[in-house]
Parts: structure tokens; sequence; C-alpha cells
């Protein structure tokens, strides 16, 4: 089928260092075809047990997935790849809302399943921070009722090296201002209209922060980003995380 994706070969030499080795258990399926099925099912929305059979087994694309994303093994990739690749020395940060579809209920863990109510609706929140060519190199996910400043702390602290960090009015926080400064950055936030001091703002480097809208954009071209289905924070943070890497980093 003309339309199936495949990891090619320079994406490939990029993963294929992290696959793991020497696990016990019988031989598994070829990890290049199971990981261009995972990636298909992503892009195209399909259910996984819809994923075509030339990728091997739906149930063994599946159960690597899950597998695999139970023990952290997607998002920690993303990390590894990202971390010795991402220019720091000027940070965006934004979150995006995704709907949650019906099939996105029921998973256990409450409120670690990672959904609110919101203005859209039962969502989720993706929460980023993209590098000084938008590059998203750390996510999170919260329910979508959750405020962009309360969340900004946590993936603020996964930052190293960092310099101007750029965010909207969402952000404007002194605690969160302190934050920036005290890890050596400086934060280039518009203030509010209510402010009583009027805070004094780069424009021209605020100029860049379209870039994690856009970086926003290209990962919801994967329908199952664009729409959660997960039951599992786990493994929808790890769809995120896969999307990450295939459209930024390999």
């Amino acid at each position: 089928m003309s339309n199936l994706f495949w990891l090619n070969d320079e994406q490939w030499a990029a993963i294929e260092p992290f696959m793991p080795t020497n696990q016990p258990g019988a031989r598994r399926q070829d990890d290049r075809r199971v990981m261009s099925g995972i990636f298909h099912v992503l892009r195209t929305g399909y259910r996984w047990q819809d994923c075509p059979g030339a990728y091997g087994p739906a149930t063994t694309i599946y159960n690597r997935f899950n597998r695999w994303s139970r023990k952290r093994f997607w998002t920690g990739m993303l990390e590894a790849l990202a971390s010795a690749g991402a220019a720091t020395n000027a940070v965006a940060i934004d979150a995006t809302y995704v709907k949650a579809q019906r099939a996105a209920y029921g998973g256990k863990g409450g409120p670690r399943r990672a959904v609110g109510p919101s203005r859209g609706g039962n969502t989720t929140k993706i929460h980023a921070l993209t590098d000084v060519i938008g590059r998203p190199f750390v996510v999170d996910l919260t329910p979508g009722n959750v405020a962009d400043v309360t969340a900004a702390p946590k993936l603020i602290e996964r930052a190293a090296g960092l310099g101007y960090l750029i965010g909207d009015k969402g952000y404007d926080a002194d605690g969160l201002r302190a934050m920036i400064r005290a890890r050596g950055g400086r934060p280039v936030i518009p203030g509010k209209a209510n402010r009583k001091r009027k805070i004094p703002l780069d424009k021209a480097r605020y100029k860049s922060r379209h870039l994690i809208e856009n970086a926003f954009g290209r990962l919801k071209d994967f329908r199952r980003i664009a729409t959660r289905y997960d039951k599992l924070a786990r493994n929808f943070l790890s769809a995120v995380a896969l999307a990450t890497l295939l459209v930024f980093w390999i």
C-alpha cells in the first residue's frame, strides 16, 4: 500500500541505538517495522486493531507501544535526543487544548488521567517548551482546566542552560518571573492589563513566540494527537513524545 508510513534509513539510524537489547522472552518482531506501524497509527488516527497487516500483527503493534510506554521508554527517548541537541538560549513556553473523546474515559487513576473540563468540553492540555528554532524538547500533560502558569514550573525545572523564556500573558506571575531569574534566565512575558506597575517587554524577542504555536500545529497533523483517544495519560504523553521525535528530532 502506497499510503503506508515507513521510517527511512536516516530516521531509523537515529532511533536504532535506543532499542532495548538482550530482552527476556521470545525473539520480538522487527523493531523498525513495528515502530513504523506505531507512527502510522499516530499519523492516521486508526484504531490500534485496524493497523495494516504490513506492519505485523496489530496486537504486537499496540503491545509494544503500551508496554514501552509503561516503562517510559518513548518519553525517555525524546528526553535523550532533545537534551543533546536543544538550543536553550531562547526558550518559548505555551500549551494547547486537545479534545478528549469518549474512548479516553474509563482509565484508572482519576485526576492522573489528565482530563478536565474547559470551555471546549473535557480536554487535555499539552504543555511544551521549544528551543530557539521552535523544536519541542520538554512536553507534559495536565487536565484542560489547569492554568498554564500552574503547570509552568514543572517544565522550567527540566530546562538546562535557560536563557530568555518567552511566554504570553498567561504566564505573567511574580513567582514565575522570580523562578526564571533564579535559574539564570530572563522572562520575556508581557504584563497583564491590571498590573499597577508596567512590565517592560523585549518586543523583538517576543515576536519569535509564534514558533511554539507552529510546533503545536505540526504535532496536531497527527490525528491521534489532535484528538485524544487514549484512556491512560502515560500513553497519550508517549504519543506526543513520538510525534515530537518524528517531526523535530529525527
